[in-house]
């Protein structure tokens, strides 16, 4: 058996002692794996980042207009003392302008305009209804219905209102599901590991 496989084995099976109760073999593995996830990625960003993308093209390709990002970057240190922490604000700013800069049309594009053509799709496909088309426009009318607050939902608004619970019960209902799903598939790959590399159990 490999060194690393081994090494493997006994962490994921010091991470599943966490089931029995909280102990200091679990608070072990926990705290190799976020200090070797840290270390990973201060190296990662160092070499992909820093070097590739700044300190080359600037000191080694004489791009001096990577001097800006530069010194933004070095100003973000500045909240390590009181004094000079009002310079942080700078960098901060400029992340949180571009990043929503960049984030709002994708968002804008993948989610709102995506859902709104799903919701005004053709009921007629060919001659024949478009039922999945027919369920998201009823969907649709019946959430907005239960988020209108301007009236009581009593009568004809209250019936459809209370289908838009229903509607939201399922959405909430399928996330959950995919999210226990995909941890449920995490934890069949960690014992497919231990049964088959770990403990050759199978062959």
């Amino acid at each position: 058996m490999e060194l690393s496989t081994l090494i493997a084995g006994i962490l994921t099976l010091a991470i599943f002692t966490f089931l029995y109760r909280d102990n200091p073999i679990y608070k072990v593995a926990e705290s190799l794996l976020i200090g070797v996830s840290i270390g990973y990625f201060l190296v990662v960003t160092w070499t992909n980042s820093l070097m590739a993308s700044l300190f080359t093209p600037l000191f080694g390709e004489g791009r001096i207009i990577l001097i800006l990002p530069l010194v933004l970057g070095l100003l973000m240190f500045g909240r390590l003392h009181s004094k000079t922490s009002a310079l942080s604000r700078i960098p901060i700013g400029v992340l949180i302008g571009s990043g929503a800069g960049v984030a709002i049309p994708a968002m804008l594009g993948a989610r709102t305009l995506a859902q709104m053509s799903a919701t005004v799709s053709p009921l007629m496909i060919d001659g024949s209804l478009n039922i999945s088309g027919i369920v998201v426009l009823i969907g649709v009318i019946c959430t907005l219905a239960y988020f209108y607050f301007s009236r009581e939902h009593e009568g004809g608004l209250g019936a459809v209102a209370k289908t838009g619970t229903w509607f939201l019960m399922i959405f909430f209902g399928t996330t959950f599901g995919y999210t226990v799903m995909s941890r449920m598939s995490t934890f069949i790959g960690r014992a497919e590991f231990l049964l088959v590399d770990f403990l050759k159990l199978t062959n």
